[in-house]
């Protein structure tokens, strides 16, 4: 089982890796994120090359991005699944250009933490909000 920490930066590793490209801004985000989110706050940032070398690890293995998706969804309680959605939409929004590999990712996401259709409308409708241009 993967700390709810591990958890959670697996998500975001996840949606960056998806399209084989982790981008700059992506990866920004993700150290931005676990900088600054209250759900971090007792996690040591120093460790986040070390977490997401282990996830790394995990998606290279064997039917590794089931075996992710079933170790976070073990690891997170019901209220840190939609965190856990809210941060894999944020890092795939970070550069503004969401492609059909981060789409396909977020959409097992969506699936393996089960996250109902009114809850996962309204955190996509948050971060579009959040990233539309003026």
């Amino acid at each position: 089982m993967l700390s709810k920490h591990a958890a959670l930066i697996y998500v975001m590793i996840m949606v960056s890796a998806s399209d084989r490209d982790m981008k700059t801004v992506e990866l920004s985000s993700i150290g931005s994120i676990v900088k600054h989110l209250p759900v971090f706050a007792d996690y040591d940032v120093r460790r986040l090359p070390e977490t997401a070398a282990a996830c790394a690890d995990t998606l290279a293995g064997d039917n590794g991005l089931n075996a992710a998706l079933d170790a976070i969804a073990a690891s997170l309680s019901e209220p840190l699944r939609q965190t856990a959605y809210a941060l894999a939409l944020e890092v795939a929004a970070a550069d503004r250009k969401v492609n059909p590999a981060e789409l396909r990712v977020l959409q097992l996401v969506r699936e393996r933490l089960k996250i109902d259709h009114a809850t996962a409308d309204a955190l996509e409708k948050a971060i579009s909000v959040r990233y539309a241009a003026a």
